[in-house]
C-alpha cells in the first residue's frame, strides 16, 4: 500500500491552520490551506496504522472480545479545536502540534484489563517510539467524569522510506467497556441537544448528571470516583435518580435511540445524500416519532419547519424536536459503531442505579 507522505514544513502547516479559521482569509487562500491540511492529516495514516496493529494484537491476546478501532480526526473537528483557542489573529494551538489527528482506541471488557494493556504492552514494554504524554483518567478521572487512559507517541523508524513519518503524533486511548458506554451516552446527548458536554460547554444539569453517573460506574469497577461527588453510595444514587427524573433522561435516550433506528431504516430504503436533512418530532411518553426528510434544495424549509415545531412544543417536556443532517448522523455512527448497543446498555445500568434505593 502506498502511504501519503507529509509534503509541507510544520511552519506551513501551522500557517494553513490559521488561514482556515481566519474570517479575513480569501477563498483562494483557504483552498490552498485545505490542500496542506488534507496532506498533513493523511500523512498520519501510516504511523496510526503501526500503532493500531500493535494495539490490536496486544488487546486480543488479553481478551478476544476486545474492540480496537482507528480514525483520522475529521477536518471540521480539527478546525473546531483550533477555533476554540483562536485569539482573532492566530490559534494558540498550532496545527502541527495537535496530538490526536491520528487516533487508535482499544475497549477492554474491564478496567483491570484496560490498565494491564496500558502497562504491559506500552509503558513497561520495549516501544521504540517516543512517549510524549500520558494521561491516566481512570486513576484520576477528569472533573467532567471522563475516564480513559491516553498515551501520545511520536513515531520513530529507521526503515528506508519510513523516516519521513518520524515525529508525527498518534493518540492511543485505552478504556473499559463501561467507560465507553458512558462516553457514548455523552456523545448521544451532545448530538441531539446541540450541546458540548464533551468539551465542558453544556447545560450544567446535564454536566452534573454525567459526573454523578461516572462516579457510579467507577464504583461498579472498583475504581476512583470523580472529585466532588458523594462518596456514600445511597446519596450518590439518589442524586442520580433526582437528575434523571428532572431531565427525563431515560425516556429521552430511549426515544433518540429509536429515532436513530428509524433513520437507519429510512436511509437503507432510499438513496440519501449527505446534504439531506431530517426533522425528528418525538412524543416521548407515547413513544411515537414523526420523521420528515428534506433534500438539500429544501434546507430553508427544513429550518422553518424546525423553528415552527420548536415554538409549538416549547416548555412541553413530553415532546422533543431535533433537526439533523444525514452527514452528522453518519458521523455519529462512524465514531460509535456500536451506538445502539452502547446506548441501551447505558440505560440498563442507569435503571439499576435509579431503582436500588
Amino acid at each position: 500500500m502506498d502511504w501519503e507522505i507529509p509534503e509541507y514544513s510544520k511552519s506551513k502547516v501551522d500557517s494553513a491552520g490559521n488561514t482556515l479559521i481566519n474570517e479575513d482569509s480569501t477563498t483562494e487562500q483557504k483552498v490552498g490551506a485545505i490542500k496542506i491540511l488534507d496532506n498533513w492529516r493523511a500523512g498520519h495514516s501510516y504511523p496510526m496504522h503501526i500503532f493500531q496493529t500493535r494495539l490490536y494484537n496486544r488487546a486480543k491476546l488479553l481478551d478476544k472480545d476486545s474492540i480496537v478501532a482507528q480514525r483520522l480526526k475529521r477536518v471540521p473537528s480539527i478546525l473546531f479545536k483550533l477555533m476554540r483557542k483562536y485569539n482573532g489573529r492566530e490559534a494558540s494551538m498550532k496545527l502541527s502540534q495537535m496530538q490526536d489527528i491520528g487516533g487508535c482506541r482499544a475497549i477492554l471488557p474491564t478496567a483491570e484489563l484496560a490498565k494491564e494493556l496500558c502497562e504491559k504492552s506500552f509503558l513497561k514494554s520495549n516501544v521504540k517510539h517516543k512517549l510524549i504524554n500520558k494521561k491516566d483518567y481512570i486513576t484520576y478521572p477528569k472533573k467532567d467524569g471522563y475516564r480513559s487512559v491516553h498515551l501520545i507517541y511520536a513515531f520513530k523508524s529507521d526503515k528506508k522510506g519510513k523516516t519521513v513519518f518520524n515525529g508525527l503524533l498518534t493518540e492511543i486511548q485505552i478504556r473499559s467497556k463501561l467507560q465507553h458506554i458512558w462516553a457514548t451516552a455523552v456523545e448521544t446527548v451532545d448530538f441531539f441537544t446541540r450541546q458540548s458536554i464533551k468539551c465542558s460547554e453544556g447545560d450544567k444539569d446535564w454536566e452534573e448528571f454525567f459526573r454523578l453517573a461516572s462516579s457510579a460506574f467507577a464504583r461498579l469497577e472498583n475504581c476512583p470516583t470523580v472529585s466532588d461527588t458523594p462518596e456514600d453510595e445511597k446519596e450518590l444514587y439518589l442524586k442520580i435518580k433526582e437528575k434523571e427524573r428532572n431531565l427525563n433522561i431515560h425516556n429521552l435516550l430511549e426515544g433518540w435511540t429509536n429515532a436513530m433506528t428509524l433513520l437507519d431504516q429510512r436511509t437503507k430504503e432510499k438513496a440519501v445524500s449527505k446534504d439531506d436533512f431530517f426533522l425528528l418530532e418525538l412524543d416521548i411518553y407515547s413513544k411515537k416519532l414523526i420523521l420528515t426528510s428534506y433534500s438539500k434544495e429544501n434546507k430553508e424549509r427544513a429550518i422553518e419547519d424546525y423553528s415552527r415545531a420548536e415554538k409549538k412544543y416549547e416548555g412541553n417536556k413530553e415532546y422533543d424536536v431535533v433537526l439533523v443532517s444525514a452527514s452528522t448522523t453518519n458521523d455519529l455512527r462512524k465514531a460509535y459503531p456500536n451506538y445502539f448497543v452502547d446506548t441501551r446498555e447505558f440505560l440498563k445500568y442507569l435503571t439499576k442505579i435509579t431503582t436500588k434505593y
